[in-house]
């Protein structure tokens, strides 16, 4: 199979990139290309950040911003929206300009290169994280910080100083 075939394969594999991509093309694509993303510095009224448990093979585990990869012509916006609903389950309030935007750069090629764009939204203290049967180590937990805490994921790092 020359090149040629072999994008015309992949084509015909996205049915509809606006709302996302396979897994493995994603993968396959973020080995090649830097990805766009925005992450969310959620606080409350307290000054506490909301937070998300993660532990996978890319970022390892700890607590990170909420975030996500913006899709093919979709605007920022949109996507803090969908970033939103998705891991926190509601919406929040967001600043519409960026407070910060980082290149991210880690020394694995699967997922290694991301132009991050950060957020700052607001979200009530009354809001209680449901959590949906999760313990603090599974992924998606969601808990308050009233300041950051030491095991932030490493390539959030960069906003330990904004948490």
């Amino acid at each position: 199979m020359d090149i040629s075939e072999a994008i015309k394969f992949l084509d015909s594999q996205i049915k509809n990139p606006s709302s996302g991509l396979p897994e493995e093309v994603f993968l396959f694509v973020s080995r090649i290309t830097p990805m766009v993303n925005v992450d969310l510095l959620i606080k409350n009224e307290k000054g506490q950040t909301l937070l998300s448990w993660r532990n996978d093979q890319f970022a390892g585990k700890g607590w990170h911003i909420p975030g996500g990869v913006v899709r093919f012509k979709e605007k920022l916006q949109e996507r803090i929206k969908e970033v939103a609903l998705k891991e926190i389950g509601r919406m929040v309030k967001f600043e519409p300009v960026p407070l910060a935007i980082n290149e991210i750069i880690v020394p694995h090629r699967t997922r290694g290169h991301f132009i991050s764009i950060l957020y700052r939204c607001f979200l009530s203290s009354k809001f209680i994280p449901k959590n949906k049967g999760l313990s603090e180590k599974d992924n998606g937990y969601l808990k308050w910080h009233t300041r950051c805490p030491k095991n932030l994921i490493k390539v959030h790092e960069i906003y330990r100083k904004y948490i």
